[in-house]
């Protein structure tokens, strides 16, 4: 007689959720090491019977869409990420590095939600949020340390409820007698319930957190915003799950050095997520910068070598920034490249297109590349401008400080045409420059129809737009430009 086959133990990350049916020391997935143990064995799937349904189907035409318009938050550039406001029973998902400034954005848009007023930055005669109550849970501090911080940002309203809990049953209790329409939880990795195995952070109690704000978010119209922690990566930690369950996920960033703070969306179910949103961190608290260009930007009289002028997009908003490059002789059998704010690999194949292409050696040099302002810059159009700055470090020749370039630069060394060229060159207009160097067939999409739908392009005209093919010929171009 055969034997029945035993069930194959299964072995889980506590940290991200990955599974595998040998144990083994390193996870797979984050790769931490000692997180992986014996969860449960492998059991055969049930089999669920049809049950009552909680609302009958009905045509997709007659759903009611009312309910689920946008809110504005007070703040105009976190409403320009998530493309209008907040939803009623959306999750959202809000992570950053320690001492980023989470709490303190948080703590503002909790106030002007409170209050339904708008932001320092609000336009007048826009349309004001709601108000109501609000309510702020801190797992990470003291409801005293929390206080203070509100006394420093002015974000002290009758409305705002504040509680420090860790629990998740108390949160629950705490949203039945104070009925918010909006909920902070800082953070969520904080948070743990009796009804779960595990520590408060770990998969089995973010996924059983989450899941029970989830659904009272869902049953109450109420909006629900989480904090997470970010790993030393920048993803954010935790489960993976974590970020499949809640509707949108935003990332904030900068450099904790400089006031610029950047909010972007990577999800976002009821909005763009090629968005950002610019802000001003200081001490008085956090101000939303609808015109951030300037801060990307060295002023100077006489033009430097090693730096040259681009025009990025970020979604719809164009941003002028500047890109820096310092190329000094090196006394090391490897020479250093050294990248802050550009993307590495992008930063090395325009190097080598350099120094294949128009015969600029660079084997005997240390490289330095880096952006003005904190900005991240990771569009191909960066690629003539790094371009320019590394040649100009490296002959040391100087730029105009009135010329521009952008352009995605190839393996072969050709300059190839970059989307958005009209918003481009009308912002840089805007600032002041006078000379732009574009790839080849740029003017011709920048005559086409978009032009004339759209008076606000033409005030490029000003410029001097140079056409170029390759590398090669932009360095000749943009060097001889007055």
């Amino acid at each position: 007689m055969a034997k029945a086959k035993t069930a194959k133990a299964l072995y889980r990350c506590s940290e991200c959720g990955w599974q595998t049916s040998k144990w083994v020391g390193r996870c797979g997935e984050c790769q931490t090491w000692g997180t992986v143990t014996e969860a449960a064995s492998a059991t055969p799937a049930r089999v669920v019977s049809a049950g009552a349904v909680t609302s009958p189907a009905r045509p997709i035409g007659q759903v009611d869409v009312r309910s689920a318009q946008t809110r504005p938050t007070g703040l105009d550039e976190l409403d320009r990420v998530l493309g209008g406001g907040i939803v009623p029973g959306a999750v959202l998902l809000l992570a950053g590095e320690p001492g980023i400034g989470k709490s303190t954005l948080l703590l503002e848009v909790a106030a002007l939600a409170s209050t339904g007023s708008r932001g320092a930055a609000g336009p007048a005669g826009a349309e004001e949020p709601a108000g109501g109550n609000v309510l702020y849970v801190t797992g990470e501090e003291s409801a005293e340390q929390v206080r203070l911080r509100a006394d420093r940002v002015g974000a002290i309203t009758d409305r705002l409820y504040l509680a420090a809990e860790t629990e998740l049953s108390a949160i629950l209790g705490h949203i039945d007698s104070v009925g918010p329409g909006l909920l902070v939880v800082d953070s969520i990795q904080t948070i743990g319930t009796a009804e779960a195995d595990g520590a408060p952070g770990g998969v089995t109690q973010v996924r059983e957190v989450a899941a029970n704000l989830i659904r009272v978010a869902k049953e109450r119209g109420m909006t629900v915003v989480l904090v997470g922690h970010v790993t030393k990566e920048g993803a954010i930690a935790g489960p993976r799950l974590l970020e499949h369950l809640v509707d949108v996920v935003l990332y904030f960033e900068g450099d904790r050095h400089s006031r610029l703070r950047m909010i972007r969306a990577v999800k976002n179910r009821y909005g763009p997520t090629d968005e950002l949103g610019c802000f001003d961190l200081s001490e008085v608290g956090i101000v939303g910068l609808p015109d951030p260009s300037g801060l990307f930007l060295t002023r100077r009289e006489e033009a430097v070598p090693g730096t040259c002028v681009t025009v990025t997009l970020e979604g719809r908003r164009p941003l002028v920034a500047e890109v820096q490059s310092l190329v000094a002789k090196s006394h090391l059998p490897a020479p250093r490249r050294a990248t802050s704010g550009l993307d590495t690999s992008r930063v090395a194949m325009v190097l080598a297109v350099l120094a294949q292409r128009c015969k600029i050696s660079m084997h005997e040099q240390d490289v330095y590349v880096s952006t003005v302002g904190g900005v991240r810059l990771a569009e191909t159009s960066v690629d003539l401008a790094l371009g320019l700055a590394v040649a100009g470090s490296t002959v040391e020749q100087a730029l105009s400080t009135s010329l521009i370039a952008l352009g995605e630069v190839g393996l072969a060394g050709e300059v190839r045409v970059v989307p958005g060229v009209q918003r481009r060159l009308a912002e840089a207009a805007r600032l002041g420059f006078k000379h732009a160097v574009v790839p080849r067939g740029s003017l011709e999409l920048a005559d086409g129809p978009l032009k004339r739908a759209d008076p606000q392009l033409s005030s490029y005209e000003g410029m001097k737009v140079m056409e170029v093919d390759s590398l090669q010929q932009a360095l000749q171009v943009a060097f001889t430009a007055p």
